[in-house]
């Protein structure tokens, strides 16, 4: 197993950013262009998430197969500090991608934490590798879209 944690201050109010934690929109606009995620069952995404299941296709940089991802959407019971929305989720060569989203008040803005665990057998070194840059950028195009008015046109 690996784990991996990483955070970035956001110059916005929590309950700004847990707003757009709770879409799918957002998922689509911090993964590009690294990875595109299109449903598949349900066959298009809700507005927000709900819990439960959401089976995808993935394709690296929109072109690549990565073949299909259950995302399991939850939100855990409080315990210290901040909202919390996780992704426990898993494929056929990644057993176990445990993403934990974390959403804290820090001065004037937010502290945003993604903390990830994965399983993927032999291959999990290289999945971790992946998931340390993947994640980096994820932050960097959340800083963007704060910075831009929470406009994802123009961020």
């Amino acid at each position: 197993m690996a784990e991996h944690t990483i955070s970035t201050y956001l110059d916005a109010p929590p309950d700004r950013v847990w707003d757009a934690v709770g879409t799918p929109r957002l998922l689509q606009y911090v993964t590009h262009p690294m990875i595109r995620f299109t449903p598949v069952a349900p066959p298009q995404f809700p507005d927000r998430w709900k819990e439960g299941d959401y089976v995808v296709r993935m394709a690296l940089y929109g072109v690549l197969p990565l073949g299909r991802q259950v995302v399991s959407i939850s939100w855990p019971a409080p315990e210290g500090e901040g909202l919390k929305i996780r992704d426990n989720g898993h494929s056929a060569l990644i057993r176990r991608w445990d993403h934990l989203i974390t959403i804290a008040p820090d001065g004037n803005g937010t502290c945003y934490t993604d903390r990830i665990e994965i399983e993927a057998g032999l291959i999990t070194p290289i999945v971790a590798a992946f998931a340390r840059r993947f994640y980096a950028h994820r932050q960097n195009r959340w800083r963007n879209l704060v910075a831009a008015g929470f406009d994802y046109e123009c961020a």
